[in-house]
């Protein structure tokens, strides 16, 4: 609604859900899922300071599983921390290192990053010996979070959490190809058609290619703010600032400012 110049407060939005029968998802329990290992791993690059100031400067992975009528399957998410752009993704029925390996491989082709700062857990996928050599390969710089902090990792954490409340916890599933059809078209829209409050209102794919506009049109602003994460691991937006000792994910708010061009 602000996007289209409507503005409401929060409590008339409430009031008028409540009347309607309508609320908002809620977040289910944490299941832990890493698995750590006592494989030499990267040391932390990133220092809970989820911050970038320009797409593919940094990435952060992780994944987190789904019950279905068959069992647990697996889904993986990386993630471009400047606009929160999910770049590589993937489904599975195991935790092996190939798992996690494909969503690398599907990152890799659609960015052609150089450089980047990759960021994890210390689960075992992660710092196998397969996916480090990858990174490598690819001209990527591993880091990883301590063993046991979800907040090391919390920007990937948050999506985990926003995945399962807008889709895995309204139904139940069959089986691994449902829900791969689910993420596939969540992850469609949350990158294309969701809009981010600390992006202007702005879904992530439209905020990356507003800095990629030519400069003599389009002059990008980036405002950053503390208001993205609450304390609670999965969370992806909040009105409370985070505390010093907890992760800081800061985003651009986007401002975009008309250069007349001279005569």
């Amino acid at each position: 609604m602000l996007r289209e110049g409507i503005r409401v407060a929060r409590c008339t939005v409430a009031r008028l859900m409540a009347v309607m029968g309508l609320a908002g998802v809620l977040r289910g329990k944490k299941v832990r899922t890493t698995i750590s290992r006592k494989a030499v791993a990267a040391g932390d690059r990133v220092n809970r300071q989820f911050v970038a100031e320009r797409p593919d400067q940094l990435w952060v992975a992780d994944f987190t599983y789904v019950s279905t009528w068959q069992g647990f399957v697996y889904v993986a998410f990386i993630i471009d921390v400047f606009a929160g752009c999910i770049v590589g993704w993937r489904v599975s029925s195991s935790m092996e290192t190939t798992f996690v390996l494909d969503a690398l491989e599907q990152a890799l082709w659609a960015r052609r990053p150089s450089g980047t700062v990759h960021h994890s857990d210390k689960g075992s996928q992660y710092v196998s010996l397969a996916y480090t050599q990858r990174l490598k390969e690819a001209g990527l710089l591993a880091s990883t979070g301590s063993t046991g902090d979800s907040y090391d990792n919390a920007m990937a954490e948050s999506i985990n959490g926003l995945y399962k409340a807008e889709v895995i916890h309204r139904k139940s599933w069959k089986n691994r190809a449902e829900v791969e059809l689910a993420t596939l078209t969540w992850v469609d829209w949350y990158n294309n058609r969701r809009l981010l409050e600390r992006l202007g209102h702005t879904p992530p794919a439209e905020a990356e290619k507003l800095i990629m506009l030519p400069s003599e049109t389009m002059i990008w602003q980036p405002e950053f703010t503390d208001k993205t994460l609450s304390r609670k691991p999965g969370a992806v937006q909040s009105a409370s600032p985070v505390p010093p000792d907890r992760a800081r994910h800061s985003g651009p708010r986007i401002t975009c400012v008309r250069r007349q061009k001279k005569p």
